[in-house]
């Protein structure tokens, strides 16, 4: 009885962020109803705020949602390199250019801030960071990239792409400011390789 009570509790919730997943993605948070979203989904309002308190902690779901799928497709590319250090920039250079995704660009990296504040600060930010400076402390023990700060590099690598993606949401021309974001984020990356 508790196991199927807790199925139906994740399939209720699971509907609620699909629906306020599309409504955000094509309407905007703010211009996303929570009416119409929660008709969408066939549930009450009560069903939204006994899972998620209210239509900001259901942002945070659909992003934390959102931010485990691009975990995820990073790790392919990623692995797709023949060198770990390679890939290590192919992935922060992915990031950089999921910005130009309608459905990242505005939920991710337009709403997200606007309502939930700095994205530096959010728990998957730092969930990343940490794992940045244990892949930095990987590559500096592999010989891959001179001896650095992992934490510092892991810091600085992370806000600049954090912030490029920003910069390339938020351009009224986000392909030309991706290029520049992109031949600035390499250029940067890329000094950590070199000796000091």
């Amino acid at each position: 009885m508790a196991g199927r009570r807790a199925q139906m509790m994740e399939e209720t919730k699971g509907r609620l962020v699909q629906a306020a997943r599309r409504a955000f993605a094509e309407k905007g948070y703010a211009g996303a109803s929570m009416d119409d979203l929660t008709a969408e989904a066939g549930l009450t309002r009560g069903a939204l705020y006994h899972h998620f308190g209210d239509k900001k902690g259901l942002l945070q779901a659909v992003i934390d949602q959102i931010d485990a799928e691009m975990a995820g497709r990073l790790r392919v590319v990623g692995e797709r390199a023949s060198h770990p250090w390679r890939g290590f920039l192919d992935e922060y250079r992915a990031y950089i250019e999921m910005a130009l995704e309608p459905e990242i660009q505005r939920i991710l990296l337009l709403d997200g801030p606007a309502v939930l504040g700095d994205p530096s600060r959010w728990p998957s930010q730092n969930a990343c960071l940490a794992e940045t400076t244990l892949r930095i402390q990987g590559l500096v023990a592999d010989g891959a990239i001179p001896p650095v700060d992992a934490e510092a590099a892991a810091r600085l690598l992370n806000g600049a792409s954090l912030h490029a993606a920003l910069w390339v949401a938020a351009s009224d021309a986000p392909e030309a400011t991706l290029a520049k974001a992109l031949d600035a984020f390499q250029r940067l990356a890329e000094g950590l390789a070199r000796p000091a």
